[in-house]
């Protein structure tokens, strides 16, 4: 542990106690993670979905292992000022001490948060953990984070909405306050996306609150995501998925007009020169 990352972590822990909201975007590499926080973000997450296309791999579960997320991690961690907080997924494993090993990993990678989930695809029906087994994983997490020598901000998240869960708010409530309980720092719930939910759930759990923005649709700003009580607003893989969204229509533009206009909005290559080299000294361990 170094003082920086020492920094680092006190910094974020501030983040989610002060007043007001604050914006964490999701990168999938060192290059995107420099130029959000060139941007004047305060913190940055990373997307475990944009990693995974990043390395030409789907968004499913196994398909990107902990090692390769936890490498890129690492990258960004070392690319950036600012804190990071890594998502994790469902922590790489089942059992409790399968996340609180994780949890280790993300510090060693540089990292100063990490969010996990209470779903799993190969676990059962449906997916979900129980409540009990899903309380003594963030409990896990909980006691590896306090275990670090910094300041760790644990995110718990409750997959209800995107598992289809018959009854997703009610479900949420009572799974992310028992997290709450259990030691995680903020609360996660993917899936919400209008005012009325939202707003209803920052009241019942009384704790910081991250709202994914992005997913689909036309999402709340972040003015009126503060009015509802939000702590946190991230965006998931969105910025991957637009940037290969680039790459797509650049390609078929290419392949069936015989044209560049794609170009027109690429950054010189001499300021993207300058930009990266102005920060060469961080990529060093």
């Amino acid at each position: 542990m170094s003082e920086v990352q020492k920094s680092k972590g006190a910094a974020f822990k501030d983040l989610h106690a002060a007043d007001g909201i604050f914006v964490m975007p999701n990168a999938w590499n060192a290059g995107s993670a420099r130029m959000l926080e060139a941007a004047g973000f305060a913190a940055v997450g990373t997307t475990s979905a944009g990693i995974a296309f990043g390395l030409g791999l789907p968004d499913y579960e196994g398909a990107l292992a902990r090692e390769a997320a936890l490498e890129e991690a690492c990258r960004i961690a070392g690319a950036v000022r600012v804190p990071v907080s890594v998502d994790a997924e469902n922590g790489y494993g089942h059992a409790p001490e399968d996340v609180a090993e994780t949890i280790l990993w993300v510090a060693d990678a540089g990292a100063v948060g990490a969010s996990i989930e209470d779903f799993s695809a190969s676990f059962g029906a449906g997916g979900l953990y129980d409540r009990a087994l899903s309380v003594e994983r963030v409990e896990a997490a909980a006691a590896a984070a306090a275990s670090l020598p910094f300041p760790f901000t644990l995110t718990a998240r409750a997959e209800c909405y995107l598992s289809g869960h018959a009854n997703p708010f009610e479900e949420s409530v009572a799974r992310v306050v028992s997290y709450r309980d259990a030691g995680a720092d903020c609360l996660y719930v993917p899936g919400i996306a209008d005012a009325e939910t939202i707003g209803r759930l920052v009241k019942e759990v009384e704790a910081p609150v991250n709202v994914v923005v992005g997913l689909a649709g036309n999402p709340l700003s972040v003015s009126q995501l503060e009015d509802l009580g939000v702590k946190r607003v991230s965006i998931g893989g969105s910025l991957a998925r637009a940037t290969f969204g680039l790459v797509r229509r650049a390609a078929e533009e290419i392949r069936d007009r015989g044209t560049f206009t794609f170009s027109d909005g690429q950054v010189p290559d001499a300021e993207l020169c300058r930009f990266f080299a102005g920060r060469q000294e961080l990529s060093a361990p």
